[in-house]
This record gives C-alpha cells, structure tokens and sequence, in this order.
C-alpha cells in the first residue's frame, strides 16, 4: 500500500452503479456514509465456500487440487451477491487486508455469474474517506499468491486434523478428541510449562536490608558484595552470621562511591495484534478473543454524532510501519498539544527484526490521532473506550521524544562486605506524559537518600535478614501463551485467538484466575502427540512451515510442492502408528468414594468428561469433572468406603436398599437390587411454614445456585436462598437461616425486614 493516499476521488460516471463486497455488515455504514449512493454494500458474512466437511476435500494424486462446497447458511448470501453483481455494472471486493481476506474475495468472485472485467479487488487499512477513495481509484486484481498461501494453511491443516484424531480415538476411546497443526503445539506448550512447575524444587536463599543514618536521615542498602564479590547467602546460618559481623560496634561504614547517571528511555513501537493482546491483558484484563472483538468495532466504525466512522486501523497486523501521514498527524498534535520539546529531534521509525507478508500494512493506530480518548468517550461503551485509549496512547507515545531518568547509586563499604542504595527519579517525562509501556506498572523510587559525599561516614542502625525461596517459571496465562508464541514463530495474528479458544473449547486446557492449566485428558493427548508424532509436535518444523506460508504469498515457494513435501512422510508416519496403537486407559489421582478403587477419566456419547470408577461394571459409581472438588472434601472426611453409603430410603420397584452415589449431575440414588435410579433430594427436616404440609428440601435452580423450597412444588412455591435452622426468629418469629461469610457462620432472620443475627461460630482464617 503507498505510503501517503492521493487525494484522488474515483472516476465514476455518475450513471453507474457499483457493489462493494465486504465480509461484515457492520462496516456497510461507514463505507457508505463515505462512498455515497452510487455504491451499495453488502456482506459476505465472512467465508462464503469451505472445504467439505466429511472428507479431504482434495485430491491428493492431482497436486491437491482443492474441491470447495457452498456453506450451506451462505446458499442465500451467495444468490443475493449474484443477483446485486449482475445488476451492478462495477463490483469491488473489499474482505479485510490480509491473506484470509484475499482468500474470501477469491471465492466470492469464483461464485459471481458476471464478466471478469466487472469486478475489483480493493483494500484498505482503516476505514476513513482518504483510505477508501484511494482504495476504489487504485483498485487491482485478486493476489493469487496469497489465496495460495492461505489455501496451503487450510488443506494442511485439515490434512493434520482428519489423519491424526482417528489415531486418538483408537487409543482413547473418545470420538470426540481432536488434534490440530498449530493447536497442538500450543497445547505442548502449556504442558511441558506443567511438568517444569511439578519437577520444580525450590532453593532457599536469603537477602539482607540494612537501615543507614546520615545525621537523623534514614535510608536503605542492601548487602551486594563481599570482598569485592558478588556472592550468595544460601542459608539462616549464613544470613545470622553477616549480620553479627555487621553489627560490630567497631565496624565502619564508608561511602567508597557516588555514581550519578542519566538514562533516555526511548518509547517502543505502536501495537500488532500480539503486543496489543498483552496489554490489554495485563493493563485492562481482557482476553485474547474479548480483545480482538472489541477492536474489530472499532475498526468497522461506531456511531459518532450520527454517523459511523471507523476509528483505527486494521488489528490483525505484525507489522510495526506507520504511514507518513500518520506521522505527520501525530507530530502536529504533539506540538500543538504537548510543545516543541515533547517531539524528538528525528521522527521515530520502527522496524520489525523480521519483514514478511504482512508488512505490506501498518501497525495498530487511531485512525484520527485527533479524535482523543476523552473527545469520543460519550459515543463509545466502557470495553470499547478502554481499548481506543490504549490504543491512541501507546501509538501517540511511540511518536513522541525518550523520557530522562535520573540514576544515583550509593556504594558503602563496611569491612569485608559492600552495600548498595540506589534511586531513580524521572527527570523529562517525555512519552511517559502519556504512555507507561512496562507490562506492569513502575513505580518511580523517591529520592529518600540524603546527598553523600565519597569518604562519608555514616552509621548503621539496623540490619534485616530476608529469606526467599526461588520460585517455578508462572504458568502460561493468554497474554503470555500469544507471547510464546510469537517468540517462536508459530501461528499468525489471525490465529493466536483462535488457538486459544480451541485448545480451551476442546477441554484440553481450562482456565483458572487468568492462568493456563492443562487438564489430564489435555495433559494424555498431548503425551500420546509428542511421542507418536515428533516433528507435527516440534515447534521449529511448526514454525517453519509457517514460514514456507509466508514464502508462498511472496511467490518464493510453490503450493502444491510444499504439500506434497509434507505429505509423503506425514502419512508414513500416520500408517505406522495406526498400525501398532493399542487403547491406553486415563487415571486420575482421584479414589472412588463408594469403593476405594482408582477413577478413570471418561467420555460419554456426548463429549462431556467425567470420572468413572476403574471397578466398573461392579462399582458403576461416575462423577462429573465439575464435582471433582466434591469428591476430594468427601474423601477426606470419610476416606474410601468398602461399602456404597446406604440411606434410610427404600426402591419403590423392588423394595430394595437405596444406595447414594455422586453422578455428572450430583448426587443420585440407586438400588442395590434392581440399579433402579432416582434423584437424590436432602430434605432440610424443617416443615415448611407457608403449607404445613411439605418439607423444605435442597434444591438447584436452572444457573446451578443452591436454594431451598418446598417439596410440595408446585402447589407451594415457597423459597429460601438460606438453608433454614429449624429454630423461629425471637424478634418476630419467622425461620431462622444459616448463613457462612468471613466471619463465620452466622444465624439471621428469613425476614429482610428483621434485624435478628447471631453468630453461631467464629471463623478463625487469618488474612495473610
């Protein structure tokens, strides 16, 4: 794309009449209020033709060739692009500005019933007038070398998926269970980061603080050196004896050196679609998916004083280049806004370490750096203000001039051993004035340090051992896998969401405050993966097959010669483990409660997992992997039972005895005679005060919360969120609940109105 758009408008007779195609309804408006009435827009609702889905779909013995089918829910977008395009005398195809974009547009045009020389291929960064008009009047041909590029990823992907989930279905048993290209390889990721944690052994190692006074002035140093040498202190032993030693009243402390320096601190490059993941995560809280949606608003235009306009570029990007518009717009505004000394000397240009296909773009940025965070905060809602002011700082502060931090460092010696006190103070905010880029937030130290001299003496009033211990590398959280994966090559910034929500969709990984965790069924496949299939699973072939992508859309590689150089030793491998897969059983470190015996790991007919005892078809107890918690508080209590619990309750068939066990749903009944079921209810034992007939039992509403009602439902509709006592308010007489909170259990009235509580036992939960 140039550089600088030319204030061009697209010659068009006023008499025609064109289509532009996009892939989203919401950008119609913004490319209409632009376009004007001479051009209708429609969408194509993103991809209008796939590969079939029940088989290959290429033909492997004719260089692969592709057979693509109409997606069935698109049959009525396709009859209606035809019937517009046929009465269209031009038809532009405006999918979004990458390989998946130029993809779409290709089949879109194979399925329009129209001349050849009707139709355009256009694209566009950011959807603003000046970048839409320059598009029309420059409008091209469809870049095969990049459907190629795309098509390649697709047919390898399904190539990988369709030939080697059968092989965990033999293995595993689960029909369910698939693998993926580039998923899987995340997946791996996730585990071996698993295993590093688990084979992680803590070391114990010790830091020591002293607090130094310099006539009434108090500042700290901490011990670096002994005799001149860094060194560790590994133990309490070794901690105690540097501090006896620095204790000695006959110990001087002498300030060898004063080292006084001033650092520029340099912005770094506006957002791609991997740093800007990060940031939303670490600063906003946002995930990959939530991200990525809520820039695409923003990108196809939010209604501004009634008309929508498309407020930043386009957000799949790893490219880092701005155009010179963008920085001639972003200077204007420093200097009018900021002044002369907030823009730096040169204008600040980035490059990325590796030029590839996508570099063709720009890097994420307002598309009017004038439009501020707070100007459009009215129009925007509270993720979507959030995002744009992210967005607009760090692509302002990227262009604005390195911040000055001043740095003082304070060496004392005090006989075998060097201390060190050390501050920093931001001397020219610079970017800073607008944009933090740390991933977390610094904090400026304050200058607490008297002014010393070389040869000062000063004293030392107390000496502070610390132990540390040294902790396992964090698990992955969405931010940080992205991250990884970028580092690595793998996936593209079209695919890093979508990685992450399959490999979560499929149960092979669940997320828990943020972080990454692999199941054991995620945790097994990815095992029988690595250990079956080596170079699928290695991240340098992965990452270079990302790169014979790239090599293809830059015309240095030929599609169809890269699939048959994959495929040959691909399939050699596949046939030999198909050969000698044997089924291999799931266990899980969990103990049946009803008969002590190990639970496996289970699928049913449907997908969902769930824990079924190893005793099966003796002991047919199952438990839902959501009530695996359930089981580790009951087992603990009352360990493994040699026999099923048995309750005071009879088959209402045969008369047998009733047995409780824990299903995928709960808890459930079952009959020691005839296995006939039913669901279990724990009655409260309280009769209910509304009827006077029914008991109020335990039950679960329809989002999974506890509540207790009457059995007599639905002729008494009484209801409590509080299991009640049994007891009656002495206040104003209606049931007493129970309720758990920090403090305690607590015993209140069912009546909101009535003030009665009483704790009934003290919680003894320390905060830490």
């Amino acid at each position: 794309m140039a550089e600088a758009y030319a204030e061009e408008k697209p010659k068009k007779n006023k008499k025609e009449r064109a289509l532009v195609i996009v892939e989203s309804p919401a950008k119609s408006k913004t490319i209409k209020k632009i376009l004007g009435d001479g051009y209708q827009i429609e969408a194509s609702f993103g991809h209008v033709r796939n590969l079939p889905e029940n088989v290959l779909g290429f033909d492997v013995h004719n260089d692969f060739k592709p057979t693509y089918v109409i997606i069935p829910e698109k049959k009525k977008v396709v009859t209606k692009l035809n019937d517009l395009a046929k009465h269209s005398d031009k038809i532009y195809l405006a999918s979004d500005p990458d390989r998946e974009g130029e993809a779409i547009a290709w089949h879109v045009r194979e399925l329009l019933e129209v001349d050849d020389k009707k139709v355009f291929r256009i694209e566009f960064n950011e959807i603003t007038p000046k970048a839409v008009k320059y598009a029309v009047a420059h409008s091209r041909q469809i870049d095969m070398d990049k459907v190629q590029a795309q098509q390649t990823r697709q047919i390898l992907d399904k190539l990988v998926g369709y030939k080697l989930s059968p092989v965990l279905w033999k293995q595993l048993g689960n029909y369910h269970l698939s693998a993926g290209r580039v998923q899987s390889v995340a997946l791996r990721m996730i585990c071996e980061r698993e295993d590093e944690i688990e084979a992680f052994i803590p070391k114990e190692y010790w830091s020591i603080h002293t607090i130094m006074d310099k006539e009434g002035k108090l500042f700290e140093a901490e011990v670096v050196k002994h005799k001149g040498k860094k060194f560790d202190i590994n133990n309490e032993e070794e901690a105690t004896a540097i501090k006896n030693y620095l204790l000695s009243p006959k110990l001087e402390y002498k300030v060898d050196k004063v080292t006084q320096k001033t650092t520029k601190r340099k912005p770094t490059a506006p957002f791609i679609t991997s740093t800007l993941q990060r940031a939303a995560s670490s600063k906003l809280g946002f995930g990959v998916q939530k991200t990525m949606q809520v820039a695409q608003k923003l990108y196809e235009g939010i209604e501004i004083d009634g008309s929508p306009v498309g407020l930043i570029t386009y957000m799949r990007t790893d490219s880092v280049r701005i155009s010179d518009d963008a920085h001639e717009m972003a200077k204007n505004f420093i200097l009018e806004n900021y002044g002369e000394k907030y823009y730096p000397e040169t204008t600040n240009i980035y490059v990325k370490g590796k030029q590839n296909v996508q570099d063709a773009h720009e890097a994420i940025r307002p598309s009017y750096p004038e439009r501020t965070p707070e100007s459009i905060k009215p129009y925007l809602e509270t993720d979507q203000y959030k995002l744009y002011k992210l967005i607009w700082e760090k692509f302002m502060s990227s262009q604005m001039a390195p911040a000055e931090v001043g740095n003082r460092t304070i060496d004392i010696s005090a006989g075998d051993y060097g201390l060190r006190a050390g501050t920093s103070k931001v001397l020219f905010d610079g970017f800073l004035k607008v944009y933090n880029d740390a991933e977390e937030e610094e904090q400026e130290k304050e200058s607490k340090i008297p002014d010393l001299s070389q040869g000062d003496i000063v004293k030392c009033k107390e000496v502070n051992p610390k132990q540390h211990f040294t902790q396992p590398p964090p698990r992955y959280n969405e931010a940080s896998l992205v991250k990884a994966l970028e580092e690595q090559g793998i996936g593209r910034p079209s695919t890093y969401a979508t990685i992450i929500t399959v490999i979560q969709t499929r149960k092979y990984v669940e997320k828990k405050d943020k972080a990454l965790f692999p199941t054991l069924l995620g945790r097994t496949v990815c095992k029988q993966l690595v250990s079956q299939f080596a170079d699928i699973m290695d991240y340098k072939f992965t990452a270079g097959m990302e790169e014979k992508l790239d090599a293809i859309a830059e015309k240095k590689a030929v599609w169809n010669k890269v699939l048959k150089d994959f495929y040959t030793p691909f399939m050699e491998e596949v046939n030999s483990v198909m050969k000698t897969a044997q089924k291999i059983v799931i266990e899980s470190d969990k103990i049946c409660p009803n008969c002590g015996k190990k639970m496996l790991v289970r699928t049913s007919r449907y997908g969902n997992q769930f824990l079924g005892c190893s005793g099966y078809p003796d002991c047919k107890t199952i438990i839902s992997i959501d009530n695996i918690n359930e089981l580790d508080s009951e087992a603990s209590e009352n360990g493994p039972k040699d026999e099923p619990q048995t309750v005071d309750e009879k088959c209402e068939k045969c008369g047998g005895q009733m047995i409780l066990k824990v299903g995928p749903y709960g808890k459930y009944l079952e009959c020691k005679e005839c296995n006939a079921r039913k669901r279990y209810i724990r009655s409260t034992g309280v009769k209910c005060p509304k009827c006077n007939e029914g008991e109020i039992v335990e039950k679960k509403s329809k989002s999974g919360k506890i509540f207790f009602g009457c059995n007599k439902y639905p002729d008494c509709d009484f209801a409590l969120w509080d299991e009640p006592t049994g007891g009656h308010c002495p206040d104003c007489g209606e049931l007493l609940v129970k309720r758990v909170n920090k403090s305690g259990t607590v015993e209140m009235c069912s009546n909101r109105k009535c003030s009665y509580k009483k704790v009934i036992e003290q919680s003894h939960t320390e905060e830490i």
